[in-house]
């Protein structure tokens, strides 16, 4: 955006400073030819009248005196002619022969061809003729060969100092456009930045509301309003999980112990349907525990602090021994791969919540006969078995929250990797579920790397 802004500013500064410049060198140039025509017409006029005076008296030498000191001093040639186009006076090697024409017209009493405006450029030499006498008595013409060089250079030099104003305008306006397009877009670059990090899950983003036009600054001001009301029922909905959760754990936990304390006197008939509550209240217990542990995942401070790394391998390492057991009992294989050091950003407790709940689904879900595979690699963890897996349209949809396949069996709450994903992204990392091949499911998570562990 800045660049268009930049170009549109520039395009009108070009149009004002060509529009202020050009009018002025033609202008300009105008001037000097019309002064060039001014001063040469009144010398012609003055050696006409002495022209007229010799031809009256029969006596040239003032003309003369005075065309000599002219040419002298100019350098300009200088031709009298009489009526038949026969020489009286020259100078410069001026002949009636080289401007026949422009004689003709001047005993005929008629004006001469005007002159091109000068340019910079311009050279040769103009020709101007005036006839002596008045009216219908024309006693001869004078011819003046006057040199446009000096004028040429003088329009020159005038174009220069009009460029050089042009040019130091351009860069003015240059620099306007620059401080401009900043002064109005950095707000909104502050502001992109902020709704990103607001998008990011980064809370209570707020932007300077200093800056820049009113209105961005009303803007800035409203973001931060809005960005605080985002973070503030954000908390209050994680409060109110929290506290609902572990509200309802100590009833939960009373009528686990009333429906044990059954347990040895329900009659025969009646075991399918104790059973079935019993299932239940346990389903109820785990989601009361998935949702505490959601509320704790979502409330995960951004601010990182040297505790807030571990050895990604060290803790793959260890969880993979905790679930062995786990694993052996319900007929998976659970294999270790390739492990490289390497230090991530994030505590060992949430990492190890984190391959727990990989960890879990894997090893119920893969099947009896069904092999996990776990690497540690190139800033990636992944948890990978070779079960039925997921369909394709499924995929998308497994970090959702309370989302189970249909594939799955009973028990489960659908947040076992709604928590991992969020603990993930809340130290800036990714976590996708993807097919493996033949079969199966792949979850590769990369957190950012601290560096290398030796």
């Amino acid at each position: 955006m800045r660049t268009r802004l930049l170009v549109v500013l520039l395009l009108i500064s070009a149009t004002a400073v060509a529009g202020f410049a050009w009018p002025l060198l033609g202008s300009t140039a105008a001037a000097r030819t019309q002064q060039l025509l001014i001063s040469r017409t009144a010398e012609l006029d003055r050696f006409a009248a002495l022209a007229q005076q010799a031809d009256d008296t029969g006596d040239i030498s003032q003309l003369a005196i005075e065309v000599r000191a002219y040419t002298d001093l100019y350098g300009e040639a200088v031709l009298v002619v009489d009526t038949r186009k026969r020489q009286v006076l020259a100078t410069g090697g001026l002949r009636a022969d080289d401007v026949g024409s422009l004689i003709d017209g001047a005993l005929r009493n008629q004006p001469g061809p005007r002159p091109a405006e000068l340019r910079p450029w311009s050279s040769g030499d103009l020709l101007l003729a005036r006839p002596v006498g008045a009216g219908t008595r024309v006693a001869g013409a004078v011819v003046l060969k006057a040199s446009v060089t000096a004028a040429a250079s003088d329009v020159a030099h005038d174009w220069l100092l009009i460029a050089v104003g042009a040019l130091a305008a351009a860069l003015l306006f240059v620099l306007l456009a620059v401080v401009v397009s900043r002064w109005v877009l950095r707000p909104l670059a502050q502001l992109e930045r902020g709704v990103l990090a607001l998008a990011a899950g980064e809370q209570r983003t707020h932007v300077p509301a200093s800056a820049g036009p009113r209105e961005l600054r009303a803007l800035g001001a409203s973001f931060n309003k809005m960005s605080d009301a985002v973070a503030e029922a954000a908390d209050q909905q994680r409060r109110l999980v929290a506290d609902a959760s572990h509200q309802m754990r100590n009833p939960m936990a009373a009528l686990r112990l009333r429906v044990d304390s059954l347990a040895g006197q329900v009659k025969p008939d009646g075991l399918r349907t104790y059973n079935g509550c019993v299932a239940e209240v346990e389903r109820m217990e785990s989601l009361l525990d998935g949702l505490l542990a959601l509320a704790t995942a979502e409330n995960v401070d951004h601010r990182q602090t040297e505790e807030d790394t571990c050895d990604a391998a060290t803790v793959l390492v260890e969880r993979y021994d905790a679930w062995h057991a786990s694993a052996d009992q319900a007929g998976v294989e659970l294999e270790l791969g390739t492990v490289e050091h390497f230090i991530v950003a994030m505590p060992d407790s949430e990492l190890g919540q984190v391959l727990d709940v990989l960890l879990d689904n894997a090893v119920k879900y893969a099947g009896t006969g069904a092999r996990v595979d776990l690497s540690c690699t190139g800033g990636t963890i992944t948890v990978s078995d070779n079960g039925p897996g997921l369909p394709a349209e499924d995929l998308a949809r497994a970090t959702q929250r309370f989302w189970r396949s249909s594939q799955a069996g009973p028990g489960g709450t659908g947040l076992g990797l709604a928590i991992a994903e969020r603990l993930v992204t809340a130290r800036h990392g990714t976590m996708s579920v993807e097919a493996a091949e033949p079969h199966g499911l792949a979850v590769r998570v990369t957190l950012p790397m601290e560096s290398p562990c030796p």
